[in-house]
């Protein structure tokens, strides 16, 4: 799925299944989109950490995942005090 950070599909599903359902929604100027860009932290089933950056269209009842990565502290951090 994303070559440049190492994320697999898989793993985004991993991701996806064991989120809590907590999302924040990315408001930046250069990340804006509409429908919102929303993004989360979760865990695979190894226990990897990812980022998970995605649009979901409820038009039509589809989630676009933009982006998937190892989070840093500062999204961590960011994610644990505002969703």
């Amino acid at each position: 799925m994303d070559e440049k950070h190492g994320v697999t599909i898989e793993e985004v599903y991993e991701a996806f299944d064991n989120s809590d359902g907590r999302t924040l929604i990315d408001t930046r100027d250069r990340h804006k989109s509409h429908p919102p860009t929303e993004w989360f932290i979760s865990q695979t089933r190894k226990g990897r950490s990812l980022k998970i950056c995605y649009i979901f269209d409820e038009d039509k009842n589809i989630i676009f995942v933009k982006t998937a990565y190892e989070p840093n502290a500062e999204e961590v951090r960011i994610f644990n005090k505002y969703a």
